[in-house]
């Protein structure tokens, strides 16, 4: 197969599965001419494939997307052309896989679609190659992003240590169950307590007062049931409580101080742990931070996603909250989804609180 030829389709994946799948020697995408004049769309495209260490050609040709008759013109001058190509109609408007109907009905041009569902592709017409095909391709998270013309900035959490400390999430996700009614000011207390001056180094050693200031005047309590476990679990060490005067511990290194000066981190390396233990994803990332334009700049547009997973070519968004989830959380994380992962992306809500009901509605 030498010509593979594409109805430009919103969804980045349907544009350049295929062209990974069976490596042509030039995919031709038929767009409009937003698309057509959008370079930076295209650099993004050829920028994937090489990525992908694919090096087919991606031929950009203009058409109006909604006008059957001018999309079988250019359907005619690229078989003309190209006379071994082959037609995938895995996306593209109403109009484009009407024209390609009608095209594979008057010549013998061969014609394939991919289902997601299934994930294989099938013949549609004088398509053998395809019938049944099984796709293996896998995507990782940073794929899954790239491939919809983002790229992906480091978080706060450098995924390639979390194995040093997964066998201890679990238990770290108990212990906040068990005083999940007092979290808030259990992380409080720490957050204060080993809080560092403006121009000071951060440092893992912390001594505090027994008590510490909180909002409106308030002063919270060393939490010492909570502490004790902390230090049982080795994210904290040489723990020394005088009750009523002053704490001191030291924390076991930079990311456990990040993890409990943070109320929410809890729940986001628990759901990373279950996501990585149920063997479904082959990729699992939590912090991911989501550069919108790709390019890394520093006034881009950016998104934290808390935990985001791959399975095939298929995206999870995964928003964790101790509180209680919003509207504008669900409407930030569907349009998450909607930009790097399509119509078959997923979004899942988690939260350690009850939800009314119209927010389960909503997020259903």
């Amino acid at each position: 197969m030498r010509t593979i030829i594409e109805l430009y389709d919103e969804r980045p994946v349907e544009n350049i599965l295929s062209t990974e799948v069976f490596r042509p020697e030039r995919t031709i995408i038929l767009c409009d001419r937003e698309i057509y004049q959008n370079k930076s769309l295209q650099s993004k495209m050829r920028r994937f494939l090489r990525h992908r260490g694919i090096e087919s050609k991606l031929v950009f040709l203009q058409t109006e997307i909604y006008d059957t008759e001018r999309i079988l013109a250019k359907l005619n001058a690229v078989i003309k052309r190209y006379p071994d190509c082959v037609l995938d109609i895995t996306g593209g408007t109403d109009a484009a896989l009407f024209a390609g109907g009608l095209i594979c009905a008057k010549t013998n041009l061969p014609a394939f679609t991919y289902s997601r569902k299934r994930n294989r592709f099938f013949n549609i017409h004088n398509a053998a190659f395809a019938d049944g095909l099984e796709c293996h391709v896998q995507y990782s998270v940073e794929d899954c992003i790239l491939a919809a013309g983002g790229a992906m900035r480091t978080g706060r959490v450098d995924n390639s240590l979390l194995y040093k400390y997964a066998e201890h999430f679990d238990e770290f996700f108990s212990i906040y169950l068990k005083y999940k009614s007092s979290w808030t000011k259990t992380i409080g207390f720490i957050q204060r307590a080993s809080a560092a001056g403006k121009d000071e180094p951060i440092s893992l050693s912390v001594r505090s007062a027994y008590e510490v200031k909180g909002e409106r005047g308030s002063l919270i309590p060393a939490p010492e049931d909570a502490l004790r476990e902390f230090e049982r679990i080795g994210f904290i060490k040489h723990l020394s409580i005088k009750r009523g005067k002053s704490v001191s511990f030291r924390f076991k290194d930079v990311q456990t101080r990040a993890w409990l000066r943070d109320v929410g981190s809890v729940l986001e390396l628990y759901i990373y742990k279950q996501c990585l233990d149920c063997g479904v994803f082959q990729d699992v990332r939590t912090s991911v931070i989501v550069d919108w334009e790709g390019d890394l700049r520093r006034e881009n547009v950016t998104n934290e996603i808390d935990v985001m997973a791959s399975r095939a070519t298929i995206p999870i968004f995964i928003s964790c909250k101790t509180c209680a989830i919003t509207t504008e959380a669900l409407n930030e994380l569907a349009v998450l989804r909607d930009r790097f992962g399509g119509k078959f992306a997923k979004a899942v809500a988690v939260t350690s609180q009850r939800c009314r009901s119209i927010t389960s509605h909503r997020a259903s």
